[in-house]
């Protein structure tokens, strides 16, 4: 019995193809939506030790500037 337009025999191939493409799409999407509602684990420890200087008086507000733009190592 001839199916029609699946008698050339490479079908299989494009099938598989976009079988591949869905799933890897549907993957891709569950990993996209849970790093968004999971969202960064860390942060950065430098800067929120200086807002804290900050907020208590320990540093003004130019050194807080200065030392935020200077070079990382």
């Amino acid at each position: 019995m001839m199916w029609f337009g699946y008698h050339d025999g490479w079908s299989w191939l494009l099938m598989a193809g976009m079988m591949v493409l869905f799933w890897g799409g549907i993957a891709t999407l569950i990993a996209f939506v849970a790093r968004a509602l999971i969202g960064p684990r860390g942060g950065d420890q430098t800067m929120d030790m200086l807002r804290r200087r900050l907020a208590n008086g320990e540093i003004t507000q130019e050194e807080f500037e200065t030392t935020r733009r200077a070079p990382q190592r």
